[in-house]
Order: C-alpha cells, then sequence, then structure tokens
C-alpha cells in the first residue's frame, strides 16, 4: 500500500497494525448511532483517496434505522448518495474483534465543495469556530454514566441488573462510590481500560454510581471540544462492544429502571483566553463576569435547546426528583443539585458542570448547545440570579417536561435558528417529530393493564 494518500498519523497507525484485515468506516448519527461500512484493509487507501459513497439519509434516520422522508433527504432527493471522507487522525484499532480489525470517522460532503451542515459533528465545528473569532479556546470533557446489565431480558421483557461476578448473586442494592463494586468488575474495566489505551481515548476515572450496575467513566479535558466528543462517541461504542464481548449489556439509556436513577451526560466547560488564562476563574464568593454571563446563557438556552438533551421518549422518565437530576435552571458552587454546577477547584481551574443531558443524548448535539448557549451569554451579558446555596429542589419551582412540548419549542426557536442553521432545526425536528408519532401509535401494556378490562 502507498502510504502517502494517508495523513501521518493515520499511516503510522497502519504501520503498527501489521495484520489488520478490516476497517469499520464510521459515520455518527443525529442519534448518535454508528452508521457507515465495513471494507478490507486493501480498499483503505481508495477511501483516502476518492472517499464512499453512503446515503446522506443516513445522517437522519430515525431510532429504529428506518429514513424519515419528512426531512426531504429521502425520496425528494431520490434517495443521493454523498462523498464520505476519513476524518484525519481518527484511524484505531478495534481490540474487540475477533480478528484484527481498525475503525475510522467518516465525515460527509454536501456534494457543493463543503462539509453537510446537518452533521451533528458539523454543526459542533461552527460553534466552535465563533469561539476562535472572539480570541477564545473551550475545554471541554465529557462525563457519561451507563448501566451494565444482563445481556438477558426478564421473563417479562424488561432489563435485568447483571450478575455480580465475585458474588453470584444478582445486583440489588446501591452503593454508591462504592470500591468493592468496582473490584468486582475489575474484568470488565480493566477490558475498556485497555480498549482505550489502544484506541486513544483518554478515560481516566471509573466510579460505582447510584444505582445497581450503574457506572460513570469521565474522559480528560481537551482543548479541541470536537475531538473531546470524538472521545465520547467512541468510548460509548468502546464500553457496549466490551460488555458485549463478556456477555453483559451496557446501556445508555436514560432511564432503564423506573425505582433506580437515570444515567446523564455531564459537560464540563471552561474558556481560555489567547495568553492561556481561563476567562471563568474566580472564587465563590466572587463570581466573575464571565462565568456569571455564561451561565445565563446556558439557562437561556435550556429551553429551546432540551430536545437536544433529552431527545427521546425515555429521556424525560430520568427527571424526577431528589435523584441528581436538575429540575431547575439553577446554578451554585460545588452543590449537585443545580443544573449548572461550579464543581470544587482552586480558582485558576474554575468550569462550569452542565448537568441536564441524558446519557441517550448525541455528545456532538449536547456540547453544541452548551456551548452555544455560553457564547449567547457572553454576548448579552446576561445575569443568572443568585449561585442556590443547599438544596435547589427545595428552593426552585420544579421544572415539568414533556418530549411534545420540547420539540414544538426547538421548532419554533430562534436561538437554534441563529446557532445551527435552519437546515440542522429542520432535518433533527423532523426526525425527532417521527419518533414522536411513531411511539405514541403503539398501544403500551400498561394501556392494556388500565383499560382493557375496566372501560
Amino acid at each position: 500500500m502507498t502510504q502517502l494518500a494517508l495523513p501521518a498519523a493515520d499511516a503510522a497507525v497502519l504501520d503498527q497494525l501489521k495484520d489488520c484485515e478490516q476497517v469499520d468506516l464510521l459515520l455518527p448519527d443525529m442519534n448518535g448511532l454508528m452508521r457507515g461500512k465495513r471494507i478490507t484493509r486493501d480498499a483503505l487507501e481508495k477511501v483516502y483517496r476518492d472517499g464512499v459513497c453512503l446515503p446522506m439519509s443516513l445522517i437522519a434516520t430515525d431510532i429504529t434505522g428506518n429514513t424519515v422522508e419528512e426531512t426531504g433527504l429521502g425520496y425528494d432527493i431520490g434517495d443521493e448518495d454523498r462523498i464520505c471522507r476519513p476524518v484525519p487522525g481518527t484511524l484505531r484499532p478495534v481490540p474487540w474483534q475477533p480478528r484484527p480489525a481498525a475503525q475510522l470517522l467518516l465525515q460527509m460532503e454536501d456534494g457543493q465543495g463543503g462539509l453537510f451542515e446537518a452533521n451533528p459533528r458539523e454543526v459542533l465545528k461552527r460553534v466552535v469556530e465563533r469561539f476562535k473569532a472572539l480570541g477564545l479556546t473551550p475545554v471541554v470533557a465529557v462525563e457519561l454514566e451507563f448501566y451494565l446489565l444482563d445481556a438477558e431480558l426478564g421473563a417479562d421483557g424488561r432489563p435485568q441488573t447483571s450478575v455480580n461476578p465475585a458474588t453470584g448473586e444478582r445486583n440489588r442494592t446501591t452503593q454508591v462510590y462504592y470500591m468493592q463494586d468496582l473490584d468486582d468488575y475489575r474484568g470488565f474495566t480493566d477490558a475498556v481500560t485497555r480498549a482505550c489505551c489502544a484506541q486513544g481515548i483518554p478515560a481516566d476515572t471509573a466510579v460505582a454510581e447510584y444505582a445497581p450496575g450503574q457506572f460513570e467513566i469521565n474522559l480528560k479535558h481537551r482543548a479541541d471540544a470536537v475531538q473531546a466528543c470524538d472521545d465520547a462517541i467512541l468510548l460509548k461504542r468502546a464500553v457496549k462492544a466490551v460488555a458485549a464481548q463478556q456477555g453483559l449489556m451496557a446501556s445508555f439509556m436514560a432511564k432503564p429502571f423506573v425505582d433506580q436513577a437515570g444515567s446523564g451526560t455531564h459537560i464540563h466547560v471552561s474558556l481560555l483566553d489567547a495568553a492561556g488564562n481561563n476567562v471563568f476563574a474566580c472564587t465563590p464568593e466572587a463570581p466573575s463576569d464571565a462565568l456569571r454571563h455564561a451561565v445565563a446563557g446556558l439557562q437561556r438556552a435550556s429551553t429551546d435547546c432540551m430536545l437536544l438533551f433529552a431527545p427521546h421518549a425515555n429521556s424525560y422518565r430520568r427527571f424526577v426528583l431528589n435523584a441528581f437530576v436538575p429540575l431547575n435552571d439553577a446554578w451554585g458552587f460545588n452543590n449537585r443539585t443545580v443544573a449548572m454546577r461550579i464543581p470544587h477547584s482552586d480558582q485558576a481551574n474554575v468550569r462550569i458542570e452542565h448537568r441536564i443531558a441524558g446519557a441517550d443524548a448525541n455528545p456532538y448535539l449536547v456540547t453544541a448547545a452548551v456551548l452555544a448557549g455560553i457564547l449567547q451569554g457572553l454576548e448579552d451579558k446576561g445575569d443568572p440570579g443568585a449561585p442556590i446555596v443547599g438544596n435547589a429542589y427545595e428552593q426552585t419551582e420544579h421544572r415539568e417536561l414533556f418530549w411534545r412540548d420540547t420539540l414544538r419549542d426547538f421548532m419554533a426557536s430562534d436561538f437554534v435558528l441563529r446557532h445551527f442553521g435552519e437546515r440542522f432545526r429542520h432535518i433533527f425536528g423532523q426526525q425527532k417529530l417521527k419518533e414522536l408519532r411513531s411511539f405514541h401509535r403503539e398501544v403500551t401494556t400498561l394501556e392494556v393493564d388500565w383499560y382493557l378490562r375496566q372501560v
């Protein structure tokens, strides 16, 4: 193979993969699902040289994998292909495959010499570019919560917590931050660590979370927000693959159990100026203007962008009282009951932790919405109100969220139009509207239980 066709970083990776037989070409869609193709190693040079054709409609397929005709990307344009080209520097080994393999992220072109503007990765890139124009660099880290479940559903068709590999007993109790859980699942966490090391995913912390079999893996911060989200989307793939390899199922569903905590995506953001100084630097006693304005912008964006934070029917089950999920737009220092938390840190490393989104949300779109809110806040110089001290659930009005309402707010939002563009607003909105309508056409078990004999 002629290595000149590959960027230097990817060529170096390929040189190390002497036995690689196949390559997965990955295009994350609007739901964060990986679409794409599997090719042989011999075909890889052609992909770098000429790209690979994929249907444009793949970006906005619904959660069941069907084309959403209302987006205008299906039959209306003859279900046209678009050229997809490698994202330079993203070729990585796939250590969990039975045969030596690699993977590569793709980006879709628009057919007019540019990149497809509604691709979630491109949506985020455009927001980041606006920070560059201001001489600012967002530093971003992503935290992801998930459940490690039994691979088999229960007799009732519901998910089951996993069987603890050390005790042989099914997990029933909540032991938040319990080190024994990490010890018991060391085979899983060690395998995830090895996969992350092989793929250059900077995962540095694992904790047992607030429910049986629930875990969180944290990623190191990056001064490249797009790359931070590449890390998150690839971490999800690695976690799922390692779990399956061990006879388990990893789920990033927002709320798999009605009586247990949901799973969230937390986005940590600080802002560096041209000299590398953190513009949020301050103390709790004297919050900086930049921090206050950024939080005010996030408060303004929370309603317009809630569909990005909670994109699915199940997303809304997560918003319940006393479950460390924000039911408000409040902010505060070192306080997990608020939506915008300022974690404990030294003055120079002050950052915002945005806690609204579920683990089922697309990291590119969540981060784009968070950064757009911060941009808007810096521009408007708004006032977020006083930071909450103590229990925000008792001091604020609880926000009651419904999927149909957030879809309506998104589709009518001038904020979304300004920051993400009309085409993205239309495509994402139509995708979610199709999913909502499909969801509500189903007759649920609960409806049968409540109404079949009673009415």
